[in-house]
């Protein structure tokens, strides 16, 4: 029997869900026309859950129930009970792309950090969507680049960088942090690692107690 000429069609439809924390800065809609940075913050371990509570625990959110003078729009989306970032990469992409079309972002400053599970998560979602971030900043966080390391890590080597660690971290090894950034300026990008030489898995504290972090996010734009 010949051969014939057949063509397929299909539609496939994803249902992607994330409840998150939204932070809005002090001045957010007095003027219409201000577009405002935002920062992406993802949660660690043991944050995942169902209760939104429990994400004010650490970092960004925990930040802007003490002030209101963090000049971001905040989103903090919670994981789900025994899962991962890494299984929520598409969820996450399709997040900042509600955030970034219903809310006043300036579409040129849209940063990425987040946490030990969410440092993890930080890395891999930025290697799928660099094109989404002008900086990202995990926190004792690393890596599982199986495949193409080298070629991963490449995909960064237009986001700038700044990774932190605890010397002491006896749950993620700073190796973890020092091996993504050391990748990624051997692909030419911007990076830096903060090792602080007495903290252990807690190297956030001190981190987002840090101006200089906010102030070197507000430095890059796209």
């Amino acid at each position: 029997m010949p051969q014939q000429a057949c063509s397929f069609a299909a539609q496939v439809t994803v249902s992607l869900h994330l409840s998150y924390l939204l932070y809005l800065p002090r001045g957010y809609g007095s003027r219409p026309e201000q577009r405002w940075p935002l920062i992406l913050f993802l949660h660690g371990a043991g944050e995942r859950g169902d209760d939104l509570r429990l994400v004010k625990k650490h970092g960004i959110p925990k930040i802007v129930e003490e002030r209101d003078d963090l000049p971001f729009i905040a989103v903090s989306p919670q994981c789900p009970t025994h899962s991962n970032w890494a299984a929520y990469i598409r969820d996450l992409d399709g997040l900042l792309t509600e955030a970034m079309s219903r809310y006043a972002v300036d579409l040129k400053r849209v940063y990425l950090t987040g946490l030990s599970m969410g440092g993890f998560g930080t890395w891999h979602l930025a290697t799928a969507y660099p094109q989404r971030f002008a900086a990202i900043a995990p926190i004792c966080g690393g890596v599982e680049w199986s495949l193409d390391f080298q070629e991963t890590a490449s995909r960064l080597k237009d986001v700038p960088v700044w990774a932190f660690h605890g010397a002491k971290d006896e749950v993620v090894p700073p190796e973890a942090s020092k091996r993504a950034v050391e990748a990624v300026l051997a692909s030419g990008g911007n990076a830096r690692l903060t090792i602080y030489p007495e903290a252990g898995h807690d190297s956030w504290t001190e981190t987002y107690s840090n101006p200089e972090l906010f102030a070197w996010f507000l430095q890059h734009s796209r």
